[in-house]
């Protein structure tokens, strides 16, 4: 063969690769210097014939140029937007293999155009608290400071866990600021509140059992025979009458609503059965009764006098209540100091009803039903009714099934005698008048428990 002739492509073709490179090889399928395969490539049609002739690229004689590789159906080309370059005409004696990787040889690649950043709106809400203040909004406008609005947060279940996820540490300052953040004027008109009435009034009214009390326990030391009887009479509705004007006045007030009418009657009953409850069961115990039984007007007389005292207490635990929720930093710790502030008033009053049963006949049964009452009372003042209600009933209940055993036993049916035997020995291991401390101590206890926990949550302390 003659030097600087091109040397003709076919089996007997030199072993060097010369311009084939891998991404040769890759298009190809086959190996390079290895002519592909008709059945590899496929049935050839007029479209899979290329036209060198604009390009400048002359086949080898007997050499027919193969087609580019096809796009695949799946994936369209992609248009980036600009016109792609042209490579320049190889030079002449260069290896122009079909399938040849013009830009490669060329050592002209065009770089990757850069991907563009895309700026995306950020979703979320970049405050929560405006979310938390649409939703609450009626509570928000209603309040009128925000202890208030942290009450009602923490009565639909808010914990100061719950405010972290609103950015705050607790749900005081959560209600601070929907405080601050919601429009005041555009709150609906409030209907006017009226005036509370004066300290002189519920004072007056706190008085008014004891009075009555009073009165009622000296008509009856001057008195005897019918006339005895009629001042008895009418002394129990001048106490009825004084009890209802204390509770409705003062600290004892409950929010409309907020008193169940059963819970008046058994309270009625529990003040009866302290006057002449023990008489009457020493009486039954006894095969009677058997004509008119001892009166005990002594502890009725305590605890009479012992609802002024009662009213203060209770004017102290709301009014430190709410100083609390203002000074507190958490659920946590203002149930602490409720907890703690609860017990005090509790025994407060204990020291204060013990001191006046002392002077008016001490009774042990009495010291728990005041006990019972003021828990009752406060459960009710703060929007718990029912517990205090169920309470109240239960202890009442106790007593007047005391009663009703040693009533039963004496029924000629065969096991009916030993339904009197706990009262029994009750009454005779420590007397009639362990019945009432018994049932009404442990009446108290139960309900100072369920207290603890009421009691001690911000809601329970709301302005109503």
């Amino acid at each position: 063969m003659p030097e600087g002739d091109t040397p003709m492509r076919g089996s007997a073709a030199p072993t060097s690769p010369g311009a084939w490179d891998a991404r040769s090889e890759a298009l190809l399928g086959a190996p390079a210097l290895t002519p592909p395969a008709a059945d590899t490539l496929g049935p050839h049609t007029a479209e899979d014939t290329v036209d060198t002739s604009a390009s400048g690229i002359t086949p080898a004689p007997g050499e027919t140029a193969a087609a580019p590789p096809r796009e695949s159906a799946t994936q369209p080309p992609r248009d980036t937007g600009r016109e792609a370059p042209t490579a320049p005409a190889p030079a002449p004696g260069t290896d122009t293999a079909p399938g040849t990787d013009r830009e490669a040889v060329a050592g002209t690649t065009p770089p990757a155009p850069a991907p563009v950043p895309v700026a995306r709106p950020r979703r979320g809400n970049a405050d929560p608290v405006k979310v938390l203040m649409h939703r609450h909004r009626e509570l928000c406008e209603r309040a009128v400071d925000p202890l208030e609005i942290a009450a009602g947060l923490e009565a639909q279940g808010f914990t100061d866990r719950t405010a972290a996820r609103f950015r705050h540490r607790d749900v005081f300052s959560l209600a601070e600021e929907l405080y601050a953040r919601v429009p005041r004027g555009s709150a609906p008109a409030a209907p006017p509140v009226p005036a509370a009435p004066g300290t002189d009034a519920w004072v007056l009214a706190a008085l008014a059992p004891g009075a009555a009390a009073a009165l009622t326990g000296i008509g009856l030391a001057v008195t005897h025979g019918p006339v005895r009887t009629a001042v008895g009479a009418a002394g129990a509705l001048l106490l009825t009458g004084a009890l209802l004007l204390a509770v409705r006045r003062g600290p004892f007030r409950a929010p409309d609503g907020g008193t169940v009418p059963a819970a008046r009657l058994w309270t009625l009953w529990l003040l009866a059965y302290a006057v002449c409850g023990d008489g009457l069961l020493t009486q039954v115990l006894s095969g009677g009764p058997d004509g008119p039984w001892d009166l005990t007007p002594g502890p009725l007389l305590g605890l009479a006098l012992a609802v002024a005292p009662a009213a203060w207490c209770a004017r102290l635990f709301a009014h430190r209540a709410r100083r609390r929720i203002a000074d507190s930093r958490g659920l946590a710790d203002f149930a602490a100091s409720a907890r703690a502030l609860l017990l005090g008033t509790v025994t407060l009053q204990l020291l204060a009803l013990t001191v006046l049963l002392g002077l008016t006949g001490f009774s042990p049964g009495a010291l728990a039903l005041g006990a019972l009452l003021l828990l009752a009372r406060l459960l009710t003042v703060h929007g718990f009714p029912e517990t205090a209600a169920a309470a109240l009933a239960a202890a009442g209940a106790a007593e007047a099934l005391a009663l009703a055993s040693v009533l039963a036993a004496r029924v000629p049916v065969p096991g009916f005698d030993g339904l009197a035997a706990p009262v029994r020995a009750v009454v005779d291991t420590w007397g009639p008048g362990a019945v009432p401390t018994l049932v009404c101590g442990a009446t108290a206890l139960g309900l100072l428990a369920h207290a603890t926990g009421a009691l001690s949550r911000a809601s329970a302390h709301a302005t109503p």
